[in-house]
């Protein structure tokens, strides 16, 4: 049975310039065991996905298939989701630590918040001083206030309020942005480690060397849709979307030469195009550009571009 099965995921956002369609088709697999990373610009629809996985979609609306150990999480209603699923199967770490942690309450007030929230009955001081310990936090911490901690620290936090009730699938949304680079690799070493015990993670990052550390599979979002995914080793050494090589391109290496850019900007996802999201950026565009392109077989995945269609 698949871990999770992703099949034509939409999401979409209301707004006062009409409706935002942030997530468009989106499909993929993860088997036990494994992580996906998921890479892309700015507002390319990475967080969304996450969010829509979770429920946790606030002002927007989702529909299609998630599938998670044989449950149809869509089809839930709240109350179940909530009291089965949502951190309990499935967690996510949120993007900035400083905006997750409530300002005005102990580190340890807000781990009790958790557990009382989806009714844990087991011993929480044990469960509390196992998710510290498992970031290798001393228990001293739980007496302090956020605004009394390093910015590390408060990233470990965050990190072990969502594995606290030890989920089998973390959402990992930004988790080493803005942490200077020793303390980005501890949490990644932390990843890992938690990675080899069973853990899988959905990691949401920029950071395509970040993904290079943890992830099995890679999806390239883009535009709201996912234009490139398979295994880490076939993004990593053999890119087939134009987009996944610009990106990998504009990487600085140890061997010289300056990283290149992509020229211009993402589409709007108001209007969202029926044409290659990427075609005006696109240095290999051709006519049949024109057309939205379908999903082409490749060896471990799947690449939305014409170039493939023979392929």
């Amino acid at each position: 049975m698949t871990f999770l099965l992703v099949d034509g995921l939409f999401a979409r956002y209301d707004s006062s310039a009409g409706p935002v369609y942030a997530i468009d088709d989106v499909d993929f697999k993860l088997e036990h065991g494994e992580s996906i990373g998921i890479a892309g610009e700015s507002a390319c629809g990475k967080s969304t996905l996450g969010l829509s996985i979770i429920r946790m979609l606030s002002g927007g609306t989702s529909q299609g298939k998630v599938i998670f150990d044989g449950e149809s999480l869509l089809d839930m209603n709240e109350s179940d989701f909530d009291g089965t699923v949502r951190w309990k199967k499935i967690s996510m770490i949120f993007q900035g630590a400083m905006s997750s942690l409530d300002p005005v309450f102990t580190v340890n007030e807000q781990f009790v918040e958790i557990l009382k929230q989806h009714n844990f009955e087991g011993d929480s001081e044990k469960t509390i001083r196992d998710a510290m310990s498992s970031v290798s936090l001393d228990w001293h911490v739980l007496k302090k206030y956020p605004h009394e901690l390093s910015g590390g620290m408060k990233q470990r936090i965050v990190i072990a309020m969502a594995l606290l009730l030890k989920p089998k699938l973390v959402i990992a949304d930004e988790p080493t942005t803005a942490l200077d680079v020793l303390i980005q690799a501890q949490i990644i070493d932390l990843l890992k480690s938690l990675k080899k015990e069973g853990m899988s993670f959905m990691l949401i990052t920029h950071d395509l060397a970040v993904l290079s550390e943890i992830a099995d599979k890679i999806g390239i979002m883009y535009g709201g849709q996912m234009v490139e995914f398979g295994s880490a080793e076939q993004i990593y050494r053999d890119p087939k979307h134009p987009y996944t090589q610009g990106l990998l391109e504009a990487i600085p290496t140890l061997n010289g030469g300056a990283p290149k850019y992509i020229k211009g900007v993402p589409p709007s996802l108001l209007d969202a195009p029926t044409q290659c999201r990427f075609i005006d950026r696109c240095p290999l565009a051709v006519e049949k550009c024109k057309e939205l392109p379908p999903k082409f077989k490749t060896e471990t995945g799947y690449v939305r571009c014409w170039l493939y269609e023979n392929t």
